[in-house]
Formats: C-alpha cells, structure tokens, sequence
C-alpha cells in the first residue's frame, strides 16, 4: 500500500479542535466581576494579552487576576508596561461600584500616563433607541 491513510490524523485534529474551542474561553476568566451591560460595539481583539485592572464590589483591585493594593497600582503597572509593546488597559468595575471610584481608578491611570483606557461591558444592554431603555435608578 504506498497511500499514507489520513482520516486517523483528521480525527485527532477534529477532536484537538473542539478541546480547545471549549477551553479557550475558561482560561480569559478573571476576577468574577458582575459586568455592566451596554450596547457597545466589542473592540477590535489585540496581539497581546490586554493588561486588564479590575475594581471588585467590594473596592478591592486586581491586575489580571493579582490583588493589589491601591496605592501599589500605578508602580507596578509601569512595570509592567516598560515589559510591553502596548500600553492599552482594560478597565472592569462591577456594577455595584461607584462611578466616583471608577473614574478614581481611571484618572489615577491617566495620570500615570495611560491615555488609552478601554472599559469592559457585557453586550446585550440598552441601545437608548428603541424605548426599550430601563429606568435610571434612584
């Protein structure tokens, strides 16, 4: 037989497709947040991982998924940064959390020098246009 049989290697490469399908998305979990929800448009994906801070309920903040403490957060994100080939952050609040803490946490990272602040959101959340908007909260 001088025909190299295929299907065996097509099977495991269709097997290796759908386990990495499945997990792929488990490994962009971070700190659980509780997203707000809008009707944004999503951003375009990146090279890199994106350098993500996250503000907790409970005001706690995290870089990727490591604590950190408030007054630490702009030191190690510069470190962080000069190791990078972009200085873009994503910022997640739940929404439980303050706008007064969120746009702490943002002019804090403006004024270390990152002018490009991306906030993350679920989709699926009021687009203001249809009626459909809920009413603001008292």
């Amino acid at each position: 037989m001088s025909e190299i049989n295929v299907t065996p290697f097509v099977d495991v490469m269709l097997v290796l497709l759908i386990i990495f399908m499945v997990a792929a998305p488990l490994l962009t979990v971070g700190v659980p947040v509780e997203l707000p929800k809008t009707a944004a448009n999503a951003l375009p994906t990146e090279e890199e991982e994106p350098l993500t801070i996250t503000v907790e309920a409970s005001g706690d903040l995290s870089i990727q998924n490591t604590p950190v403490a408030a007054p630490e957060l702009v030191g190690r994100l510069r470190a962080i940064a000069a190791e990078r080939s972009t200085d873009k952050v994503f910022l997640r609040a739940d929404g439980a959390v303050s706008y007064a803490q969120v746009v702490q946490v943002m002019g804090a990272l403006n004024n270390a020098g990152f002018s490009d602040i991306g906030l993350v959101t679920d989709s699926d959340g009021p687009s203001f246009d249809d009626g459909s908007a809920p009413a603001p909260a008292e």
